[in-house]
């Protein structure tokens, strides 16, 4: 059976090691010409979401949105070999998403608050980016909040894909914002604990199927094409 799975990267695929606060913090410092004073508050927000408060917790006028995806694909770039030496990708990832590449009718994609360049740097750094399905996935210049992004994933997968308009979403990832997307664009989700919040937050956040990381692929792949049937 046909199915669509979106992938989280940060703290669902990969550990960033603190990464990504650099690269949002470069990218400030970039475009307003002094560092932030202090960290970009992330989980689980878009990159357009993040940089507007950065710039309004600093009372600074947000430019254009063009300038801060260029700072940020910048940043990004810069520091590809720093998050190869300090960050990692998760427990059981590459064989996960292995797996799903393989199965018949799947596509598997990213779902992700990161630029397109940010999302492919950070799975390149370990390989990853080759076993998904990058063009048609979402990304956060696609939208503001990450529900929408769940919609601009389906209409890319149907237009290049060719996947029937019915075929089923499912999402992974590690925050309540994964849970929230979901559960308000109709697909279904499978969450994580290998970020910040623990199974019994994840539950209460709506997740009706939580595991402690992606380590086990064949239960993994059971729940998967449970999905994929209803």
């Amino acid at each position: 059976m046909p199915l669509i799975v979106l992938w989280d990267i940060d703290h669902t695929l990969i550990d960033n090691a603190g990464v990504s606060k650099e690269i949002y913090a470069a990218a400030y410092t970039a475009l307003a010409g002094i560092p932030p004073v202090r960290p970009a508050s992330t989980e689980g927000r878009t990159d357009r979401l993040i940089m507007r408060d950065i710039f309004l917790g600093h009372d600074r006028p947000e430019p254009e949105w063009a300038a801060i995806e260029a700072a940020l694909a910048r940043a990004g770039e810069d520091r590809l070999g720093e998050l190869r030496q300090r960050g990692t990708a998760l427990p059981g990832v590459r064989e996960a998403l292995k797996a799903a590449s393989m199965q018949d009718g799947w596509v598997s994609s990213v779902l992700t608050g990161n630029i397109m360049p940010n999302a492919r740097m950070k799975l390149s750094a370990f390989s990853l980016d080759l076993l998904l399905d990058m063009p048609v996935g979402a990304y956060g210049a696609d939208a503001e909040q990450r529900p929408a992004l769940v919609d601009v994933a389906r209409q890319r997968i149907r237009n290049h894909r060719h996947l029937p308009a019915e075929t089923p979403v499912v999402l992974v990832g590690d925050t309540p914002r994964d849970v929230e997307a979901a559960l308000t664009s109709g697909a279904e989700v499978i969450a994580v604990a290998t970020g910040i919040h623990s199974q019994t937050e994840l539950a209460a956040a709506g997740a009706h199927m939580v595991l402690p990381d992606l380590s086990d692929t064949t239960g993994l792949l059971e729940l998967l094409n449970v999905l994929a049937e209803q």
